[in-house]
């Protein structure tokens, strides 16, 4: 009798883990009941005012009204990953069909490359920016992450998430100003190495525990775009009030989607996807844009200052780490390209 049990528990562990390898396997999108597909969209902020959420919105609306509710997208905010790093995990393993990221965290799958995009002072504006992600290097770009990933991400189009400055709790006028501060920003890689040689101390204290870390002095200051910050109340605490206009970076993100579940889509499906995505980039970039404005009158008015940069001693110490940056990574060839642009 036991020996009976004993191979009636092994068959079902067997059988359990068949289930769970077919599962782990399965590169189509979830099908309900009904025969609707769902697409599982996701972002990490929380607030619902953000750019990143209009932008998912719009996408929502457009794959439903054009597959006439045959598609069926579930937009996420922050609700499945507040962390980016949980947003490309989830949409490695299938929990999630279409998330937001930034270049800094899409290293980690091993495509270096992207994380060029990230580097402080590459853009001399967003005129620039556009120039670049919506021409020859964007499509460039967006093929080394579907080769590299070995199709498990397909760029579906470029968002803006702003420009972003610095705030403290002393402003800065100089480079001489960032020394000794501790700044929250990347640890690792080229944004950190550009701050460290400013004189700052990287700091990796997460986006959910910052404004608590700004209003207790565990981090003297951080940086970011003046929606996301201002959304969060970061400028009311007593390390994020100064607002200094650094402009270091013309923010761009990924928004990508499973391109083995993409590729499982029928013809029209993937028109409508692919459709759907660029009115999602024309409606995050203006949102975006309008925020930017409205965001910094915000913090102002309640309480904030706000000051110019002169960049050029910043510009001047980010163009050789800039350099020898894309020498690591093997893209000098691409900088070149982007630096040939701002000249257009």
């Amino acid at each position: 009798m036991m020996k009976m049990n004993k191979c009636v528990f092994i068959s079902c562990v067997v059988a359990a883990l068949f289930f769970f390898l077919a599962a782990c396997g399965n590169d189509e999108l979830e099908e309900e009941e009904d025969g609707t597909l769902k697409i599982i969209a996701a972002h990490n902020q929380t607030s619902p005012d953000n750019p990143y959420q209009a932008g998912l919105l719009k996408f929502k609306e457009v794959v439903e009204e054009e597959s006439d509710g045959a598609i069926e997208v579930e937009v996420h905010a922050g609700t499945i990953g507040t962390e980016e790093d949980e947003l490309v995990e989830k949409l490695q393993l299938g929990a999630a069909d279409v998330v937001v990221v930034s270049p800094g965290f899409m290293t980690q799958t091993g495509i270096r490359e992207v994380d060029l995009f990230s580097a402080p002072y590459l853009f001399n504006d967003y005129e620039h920016w556009l120039r670049t992600v919506d021409g020859e290097v964007g499509e460039e770009m967006a093929q080394i992450i579907n080769e590299k990933s070995d199709n498990s991400f397909k760029l579906l189009g470029y968002w803006s998430a702003g420009t972003r400055h610095y705030y403290g709790k002393q402003p800065v006028e100089s480079t001489e100003d960032m020394r000794g501060l501790s700044f929250r920003t990347q640890t690792s890689g080229v944004v950190s190495d550009f701050w460290t040689e400013v004189g700052a101390i990287p700091s990796g204290i997460s986006w959910g525990e910052l404004y608590q870390g700004l209003q207790q002095d565990v981090v003297d200051s951080s940086e970011n775009a003046y929606p996301f910050f201002v959304q969060q109340s970061h400028h009311t605490t007593p390390n994020g009030q100064y607002i200094s206009e650094t402009a270091h970076d013309y923010t761009t993100r990924f928004l990508l989607i499973n391109g083995e579940r993409f590729d499982n889509l029928d013809e029209n499906q993937q028109q409508i996807v692919s459709e759907a995505a660029e009115a999602s980039v024309e409606t995050e970039r203006e949102v975006t844009l309008e925020q930017d404005e409205e965001y910094k009158q915000q913090a102002i008015e309640e309480g904030a200052e706000v000051n110019e940069v002169n960049r050029e001693p910043f510009i001047e110490i980010a163009q050789p780490i800039l350099d020898d940056f894309a020498e690591e990574i093997e893209v000098e060839e691409m900088l070149e390209k982007i630096r040939a642009l701002a000249e257009e």
